[in-house]
């Protein structure tokens, strides 16, 4: 309890025993969120345009280089540290975290997720050597990075090579496809895209897949298409398009071959989404229980919460937020590289539980603060469509994630049925 008394709240993690740096970020993402980002959420789900002035806070703060390791000029920031924070900033603006989300993971995943990978002497002096410019541009530029992966096939669920190709060219990499849903369009200075070296002859293998920032400003680059979506409608997920552009080799985020082993070495990389929703939920959950107690800025006075029908309902709330929490923080905990079987399922559960979880947390919150608690003017029905969208997001959809489960349940690697 020394930790919640030292911040003044319980943070959409729970109650837990936090280390001083994660006292102080989750503090930080906090009055951040309270002060800044919940007043603005409204005008990004309106006009569904980038929250860009949340983004000057986040790197006015510090907190675009959360996970930069301190070498480089970061915060160093562990993995489940950037969850704890990530959930905390979701409780007050869900696109704000998610797209922070694509940014962070760029520098994540080419700084200690990369150092559980196996790589070559070779292969880890030149990642070093690399990530080093990248991390220098967000620390010393507040460069923003974008990370897109869908491109309407199997590729993203990481059951096929992706068709946005990289030809090895004297200097760099020659760049064409197509990427769809690409989060932080028009407003990234990079786009981390994932893409299949092209060899010629050879056929295109997930082996292959290569990871490379793609500069906003490079020729042969452009952003199209409408963005009027049902919910998390500031993320600006438009489509990319890459007519031969050419890429200087540092501009790899990791060497040739690694991403795909990362993928299998460290699955929790793609658990990353699963904070947004968290905050969302906690979101729902708080606003209820403000709106029952008559306690919301602006509105009447009103207490709802003598009703049994109210006060069960708060409950079942309250018991499936618990249960959300409990399995987040335990699969943040264990998450690192090479899981056992059972660390990998649990992940996939906290995956499951996290992103269905919110959005029956939101229904019911709909459902007991009634009519006058769906008005525009007030949060609930826009936590209630951003939390919808939770189960539909690649490479982690709610129906890939149960197919995984029942697959890696009954099938031990290696196993087929003749």
């Amino acid at each position: 309890m020394d930790a919640i008394a030292s911040l003044g709240f319980t943070p959409a993690v729970g109650d837990l025993d936090f280390s001083p740096q994660q006292r102080s970020l989750l503090s930080l993402a906090h009055t951040l969120g309270e002060t800044k980002f919940a007043p603005r959420a409204a005008q990004w789900d309106r006009e569904a345009i980038f929250p860009t002035a949340n983004y000057d806070d986040l790197r006015a703060s510090g907190l675009l280089a959360l996970c930069v390791p301190q070498a480089d000029g970061g915060g160093g920031a562990d993995y489940a540290t950037y969850m704890m924070v990530a959930a905390e900033i979701a409780r007050f603006c869900g696109t704000t975290a998610l797209t922070w989300n694509m940014h962070i993971c760029s520098t994540m995943w080419t700084g200690v997720l990369a150092d559980g990978i196996p790589m070559t002497d070779a292969q880890r002096e030149e990642h070093h050597r690399r990530r080093a410019l990248h991390f220098r541009r967000v620390v010393k530029e507040g460069a923003i990075y974008a990370q897109p992966f869908s491109e309407g096939s199997a590729a993203a669920a990481g059951r096929a090579p992706f068709g946005t190709t990289a030809r090895k060219v004297e200097g760099g990499w020659r760049v064409n496809g197509r990427k769809i849903f690409a989060s932080l369009s028009g407003a990234a200075d990079y786009y981390g895209i994932l893409c299949t070296e092209d060899k010629g002859d050879e056929k295109p293998d997930p082996r292959d897949t290569l990871y490379i920032a793609v500069p906003a400003g490079s020729e042969g680059f452009s952003i199209s298409g409408e963005w009027d979506p049902l919910g998390m409608r500031g993320t600006v997920s438009r489509n990319l398009s890459f007519e031969d552009v050419f890429v200087a080799d540092d501009e790899q985020l990791m060497p040739r071959g690694v991403y795909y082993k990362g993928a299998q070495t460290w699955p929790a990389m793609f658990f990353t989404l699963a904070p947004t929703y968290l905050g969302l939920a906690n979101a729902a959950y708080d606003f209820t229980v403000r709106y029952l107690r008559g306690e919301w800025p602006g509105e009447p006075p009103v207490k709802r919460r003598m009703y049994p029908t109210k006060q069960v309902a708060v409950a079942q709330m309250r018991i499936q937020l618990e249960n959300l929490k409990s399995i987040f923080v335990r699969a943040i905990r264990e998450a690192g590289p090479n899981p056992s079987k059972d660390q990998r399922m649990r992940l996939y559960a906290a995956q499951y539980t996290v992103m269905e979880g919110a959005n029956d947390i939101a229904r019911l919150a709909v459902r007991t603060c009634g009519g006058q608690g769906m008005m525009r003017h007030l949060p609930l029905e826009r936590i209630y469509r951003d939390s919808r969208c939770g189960s539909l997001m690649l490479p982690w959809t709610a129906e890939l994630v149960l197919d995984r489960m029942g697959r890696e349940a009954l099938y031990e690697p290696g196993e087929r049925d003749d």
